[in-house]
């Protein structure tokens, strides 16, 4: 099927994500696993009974959005099955340091480190939940 041609400068608005959620089996979990590794803040949302939290990622006006995490509705993604849903990937200033991080705290690395070639370096890991993220670091001798 080819490409659909389309002119962005005639779009007055181009939809952005500008929000992510995280499924948790165990929230508590979740929020520490997280706070460690990147050093979110969360912060519970409503009522106690929703066991919703928001997420702040970075300071208000630089690039990036913020999310949510809540208490997985179902049971934990089987290991290896295909991904349904859409994969978050946060950038880190050393993902060597990021992915030892990830493995310190029971994390998985189930895709390893490789170079996006002009771009930098990526890899896939699990959290405490069983959820797919992504890392990356910009590097653009990557090869």
């Amino acid at each position: 099927m080819p490409l659909l041609k389309f002119n962005w400068q005639k779009q007055k608005f181009m939809p952005r994500p500008m929000h992510f959620e995280i499924h948790a089996e165990d929230p508590a979990r979740a929020v520490n696993f997280y706070q460690s590794l990147f050093g979110w803040e969360f912060k519970q949302w409503g009522n106690p009974q929703q066991e919703y939290w928001l997420i702040t990622t970075g300071k208000e006006g630089e690039p990036g959005i913020n999310g949510g995490l809540f208490k997985r509705r179902g049971p934990v993604p089987e290991v290896a099955q295909p991904v349904n849903a859409y994969v978050c990937t946060v950038e880190t200033d050393n993902l060597d340091s990021y992915i030892n991080k990830v493995k310190k705290m029971n994390g998985k690395i189930v895709v390893e480190k490789m170079a996006i070639p002009g771009v930098g370096w990526l890899c896939y890991c699990t959290d405490s939940e069983g959820n797919i993220f992504g890392m990356t670091q910009s590097d653009i001798k990557a090869k």
